[in-house]
């Protein structure tokens, strides 16, 4: 596959994708004799989860570090499964502290609600007091 074809697939800007490459994070995508990328669908699978865990916000060091250690063999399991333990903490963590903002948003705009109600019906008692004189 090309790399504009993947680019579209993806959704993924071709430069994020050469990108990717020279960060070590696509390291094996093979190019044919006139040096265009061929990507192949195990590369398509790298991609994906690259744009998966760039979504959440991991660190491209952390992900290129990760891949480094997969490429090494099964010697690396569990400083690969470390680095995702670590990782998955953080996004908890962060996911946790959005929850605490919206429940405090939530709280906040509550409070408004209710006085923007309270002001209606006082307008509206306001109304019918004016229209009954």
């Amino acid at each position: 596959m090309k790399i504009s074809e993947v680019s579209k697939k993806y959704d993924i800007p071709v430069d994020t994708l050469r990108y990717y490459e020279k960060a070590g994070l696509l390291p094996n995508v093979h190019k044919n004799a006139s040096g265009i990328r061929d990507y192949s669908e195990s590369d398509c699978s790298w991609v994906e989860f690259i744009k998966c865990m760039r979504g959440a916000g991991l660190p491209v060091e952390v992900l290129k570090k990760y891949i480094a250690l997969f490429f090494e063999g099964e010697s690396t399991l569990a400083e690969r499964k470390a680095i995702l333990v670590s990782e998955r903490q953080k996004l908890v963590e962060k996911r946790d502290a959005i929850q605490e903002t919206i429940d405090r948003l939530d709280y906040k705009i509550s409070v408004y609600e209710d006085k923007i109600v309270k002001r209606e019906k006082e307008l509206i008692g306001n109304s019918k007091n004016e229209n009954a004189s």
